[in-house]
């Protein structure tokens, strides 16, 4: 992000940043994904296996509003 803000007040060509902004996203979105995945493989199915009914509700409503916020976006 420092780059892309050193970029913007250096008046540095538009499709550069572009890129560079471009990069920051698919950086940003493979770390989302790997986060998301840990999240699945341990908070999720600790709670669908445990008896806490409330519990499975709550972290299957949690990865449910994750992705209607992704598809706002």
């Amino acid at each position: 992000m420092r780059g892309i803000i050193r970029m913007t007040e250096e008046d540095a060509y538009c499709i550069d940043l572009i890129r560079q902004i471009q990069a920051v996203q698919a950086a940003l979105s493979k770390v989302s994904t790997a986060i998301l995945e840990d999240h699945l493989n341990s908070c999720v199915i600790t709670a669908i296996q445990g008896d806490d009914p409330d519990e499975r509700e709550r972290v299957l409503k949690e990865i449910t509003d994750v992705f209607a916020t992704a598809t706002k976006v």
